[in-house]
C-alpha cells in the first residue's frame, strides 16, 4: 500500500510482478549456465523479490538512498518496482494500470520496449498476459476482503 501511494502503481500490479519474478522467494536468482559439468555463472545479476539487476538497482539506490535497502526485503522490492514503473510511465507514457505493458518494459528495459523487441518473443508476451491476468485476479481478491483488511482490530493479551 505504501508503494502504491508513493509511486501510483496499483498494489495488485506490484504483487503480480513479484509473483512472476521470484514466486515470492526473497533470495531468488537466475539459474547457473553450464558447459557440460563446468558452471559458467548466472545469466544475469538479477536477484531478490523483484529480480532487479545490478545496474538499475544502483540507479535506484543513488536516487532513493542505499542505506538499509535490500533486494531481499519485500518492502524495498515493492518500492523498487513502484519506482521503476513510475519512471516507465514518465519516459514511455505507459499507464500505471496497464500491467502487461509495464511488465514488458520492466523485462526489456526502456530501450527494448521502444524498439518493441518483445514482439519477437512470443513467450514473453504470454508471460506479460499472465502478469496482467494475475493483477486482475489480485484486484478481485482484494475487493472481496477489503472491508475486513481495513477494520482496526484490537487484541488484548
Amino acid at each position: 500500500v505504501k508503494a502504491q501511494k508513493k509511486w501510483g502503481t496499483p498494489k495488485q500490479t506490484l504483487m503480480a510482478f513479484v509473483r512472476q519474478e521470484s514466486s515470492y522467494r526473497s533470495h531468488a536468482k537466475p539459474p547457473f549456465k553450464w558447459f557440460l559439468v563446468i558452471p559458467l555463472g548466472r545469466g544475469s545479476s538479477a536477484k531478490g523479490y523483484a529480480q532487479a539487476q545490478n545496474p538499475v538497482w544502483s540507479e535506484y539506490e543513488k536516487e532513493r538512498g542505499a542505506l538499509l535497502r535490500g533486494r531481499t526485503d519485500m518492502k524495498d522490492a515493492l518500492d523498487f518496482i513502484g519506482w521503476y514503473n513510475h519512471r516507465t510511465n514518465q519516459r514511455l507514457g505507459i499507464s500505471k494500470w496497464n500491467a502487461k505493458e509495464l511488465y514488458l518494459a520492466y523485462h526489456e528495459g526502456y530501450g527494448g520496449f521502444k524498439k518493441k523487441t518483445y514482439r519477437k518473443k512470443q513467450w514473453l508476451i504470454r508471460v506479460a498476459d499472465k502478469v496482467q491476468a494475475r493483477s486482475n485476479m489480485y484486484q478481485k481478491q482484494y475487493w472481496g476482503c477489503a472491508k475486513e483488511l481495513k477494520k482496526k482490530r484490537f487484541f488484548f493479551f
